[in-house]
């Protein structure tokens, strides 16, 4: 099949017709045990799409399980830089992206060449960088971290230590004020985290008394600041399921609340609003992945992520050495 004739390139995904009498979900689950294939679905999104994977949770989570299993291709249903963490964890593996479109904001906000030069004038510096950015960035890195244990991969080095981090500057910025280091930080940022409304919020919660609010380190620090509970998107999910509370507002991406109200039923989960007309706040790279998208991706088996192996190989230490700390502080 030419895959040029689906505007694949153009696009970004295949556009192949589909049957509509076809059960999308029932082909999807044939194609997956014809292939050999895992579907991992990040947490944001949609839900149509998190009820048919075979895992949900964070990137690096979902990339460390599709390392485990015997699968010989990965379907990523997330953004681009996940399908090459994924890639990095199983480089054997085919990994497949639904739409090879699926960016990041926070991820396009360092490109590799610029982080380079900017390393380059802390030369004795570690080089710490946050799970959510390229495979070339990784390769330029000495610890790689995650929003869930930035704080206590910071804290494991010695006081001495200079460090920089990216490219998220709200989490770094959170991560400074935990650790109390003086971190050197790029100056990047979610977009999704970066609009959340202050004064939505605060009206919310004088609508909503007994409601905690919740929230991902990715926001601003001012959001961060009247939180009730900050962590990750998979530590928001436990508190929620833990706590006593029934009501929560939630500052992140609002594909989580789909787990959050199928782990917890009982309780009231209520998007933070940006500030702009929307009710919620959605990421429009991860919603650009569909049912049909993922059916074509794994009918035709494109488009795949690839990845040269030196820059694999340099990725994958930063990955290790944060495995390492991890296991050493019982993470």
């Amino acid at each position: 099949m030419d895959l040029v004739n689906y505007d694949m390139e153009a696009k970004g995904y295949i556009d192949a017709p589909i049957d509509p009498s076809l059960d999308l979900i029932q082909e999807i689950k044939r194609l997956k045990q014809e292939k050999n294939a895992v579907i991992l679905a990040h947490y944001y999104q949609e839900a149509e799409i998190q009820d048919i994977a075979d895992y949900i949770g964070d990137s690096l989570g979902l990339s460390q399980e599709a390392a485990k299993t015997d699968a010989d291709m990965i379907v990523f249903a997330g953004v681009h830089f996940m399908a090459e963490t994924a890639k990095i964890l199983s480089p054997t593996k085919k990994v497949l992206l639904p739409d090879a479109k699926a960016g990041c904001s926070l991820s396009d906000s360092c490109p590799p060449h610029l982080f380079a030069k900017f390393k380059e004038q802390y030369p004795d510096h570690l080089v710490i960088t946050y799970v959510n950015c390229t495979a070339e960035l990784k390769a330029l890195s000495d610890i790689v971290c995650t929003s869930s244990n930035a704080v206590e991969i910071v804290e494991s080095l010695p006081l001495d230590q200079k460090i920089i981090f990216g490219p998220d500057r709200n989490l770094g910025a959170y991560v400074k004020k935990k650790t109390g280091r003086d971190l050197v930080l790029w100056n990047g940022a979610c977009m999704v985290h970066e609009i959340f409304s202050q004064d939505k919020i605060d009206r919310l919660r004088a609508e909503h008394p007994e409601a905690k609010f919740i929230a991902h380190p990715e926001c601003e620090d001012h959001i961060l600041a009247t939180a009730d509970y900050v962590g990750s998107t998979s530590g928001m999910l436990k508190f929620t399921i833990n706590d006593p509370a029934n009501t929560y507002i939630v500052a992140t991406e609002s594909g989580i609340i789909h787990q959050m109200q199928k782990a917890s039923p009982g309780k009231t989960f209520i998007p933070a609003p940006p500030n702009n007309a929307c009710a919620c706040n959605d990421c429009p790279h991860m919603k650009l992945n569909t049912l049909e998208k993922l059916y074509n991706c794994l009918k035709y088996e494109s488009p795949e992520i690839t990845l040269d192996e030196s820059v694999i190989a340099r990725a994958q230490r930063p990955i290790e050495r944060m495995l390492e700390i991890s296991a050493q502080l019982g993470l």
